[in-house]
């Protein structure tokens, strides 16, 4: 059996986390961890935890072999870094930490512990948006990127809720995506989803980032918008907004060019398309609803690889390379535009 520990059960780990974990019959739910006696009561009964705390580190005694963590933004490092040395395979919600070097000091730890560390991107692991990977590797060297992502969720970036989860019994805490200090606003909490399936498909990596958002009376960014360039010479854009209609879903568009052709992901729409000289097209196959969102898949692999099978398709240097340009999304708007160089010599990307 697979001993599992969830560190900060929220409301994204209560209604999705836990469950994919309980749905395995080689996984047993040993220790459970959120602020609250009676949310965290109510989640060890409903799901038969074994031990139940307010205290994250009283969980670092029990014998333990995966561990989630899913609390606040900006307590990831300390939390997956105790993990990761404990022995644990670690999957840690994204954003996966607020300061780059937090990002890739879990990198290295991971190293040194011989540890899986996943970070929590949903789409990574839906069927078939790898062969987007295989496309890029025909257009030649990568010239300019275009990264978009927007969704229906000004409501809770705004100081409100989204409708649609009220039934729920462990609603979100509101300071996880409106207190800029813990990392609110959309780049951390919504645009970072999408830089997570750019940097898995892609080598890519931000060198420099100048950027202006448009903000909630809060001072958090509900919208985006980015110009970038990556270590290679390449240029890019990344845009981000909270300004889809209820009703709707998400919206997810990245256009890489290449000396030699162009590949887009219109995840919306389902659209997966490569153009290559001489009018060439290949347009992937996609059954429909394929590329819905929903996040079961990282939970699931990180059993997967605590039993010695499956491929980490989040790792952590995707999430690192993500984090530092969330962060200089955010450093740039704040200094007025101002270009944020990002130091890549130190660290590496793979």
């Amino acid at each position: 059996m697979i001993k599992a520990a969830i560190i900060g059960a929220g409301h994204f780990a209560y209604r999705m986390h836990i469950p994919v974990l309980a749905n395995r019959s080689e996984v047993e739910l040993d220790s459970v961890c959120r602020l609250g006696a009676q949310e965290l009561a109510l989640i060890q009964q409903e799901f038969g935890f074994a031990f139940a705390t307010e205290d994250w580190q009283e969980i670092l005694e029990r014998d333990i072999d995966i561990a989630i963590i899913s609390s606040p933004h900006h307590l990831h490092h300390e939390q997956a870094r105790a993990f990761l040395q404990k022995g644990c395979h670690v999957l840690v919600e994204k954003p996966m930490c607020l300061e780059p070097e937090d990002a890739w000091d879990l990198v290295r730890v991971a190293e040194d512990a011989g540890r899986e560390l996943l970070v929590a991107y949903g789409w990574n692991y839906k069927p078939g948006l790898d062969e987007m990977r295989d496309m890029v590797a025909q257009i030649g060297d990568i010239e300019h990127v275009v990264c978009h992502m927007a969704s229906f969720t000004r409501s809770i970036f705004s100081g409100g809720e989204l409708a649609k989860w009220r039934h729920i019994a462990i609603q979100p805490e509101r300071s996880t995506w409106e207190a800029p200090e813990q990392g609110g606003g959309y780049a951390y909490g919504q645009l970072s989803h999408a830089l997570g399936i750019l940097f898995w498909l892609t080598e890519l990596r931000c060198s420099s980032v100048r950027a202006v958002n448009f903000h909630a009376p809060s001072s958090i960014d509900l919208h985006d918008a980015a110009a970038v360039r990556f270590d290679n010479g390449a240029t890019g854009v990344f845009s981000g907004s909270c300004g889809v209609p209820h009703g709707h879903g998400f919206e997810v568009d990245i256009r890489i060019y290449g000396k030699h052709g162009s590949v887009l992901l219109d995840i919306e729409t389902q659209r997966l398309v490569l153009k290559l000289p001489d009018g060439q097209t290949q347009i992937a196959k996609v059954p429909d609803g394929a590329w819905t969102y929903s996040c079961e898949g990282p939970a699931d692999r990180l059993v997967d690889i605590a039993l010695g099978q499956g491929r980490n398709e989040s790792p952590g240097h995707v999430g690192a390379r993500a984090v530092e340009a969330l962060h200089a999304i955010v450093q740039s708007d704040k200094a007025g535009g101002e270009e944020q160089r990002i130091d890549t010599a130190h660290e590496t990307a793979t």
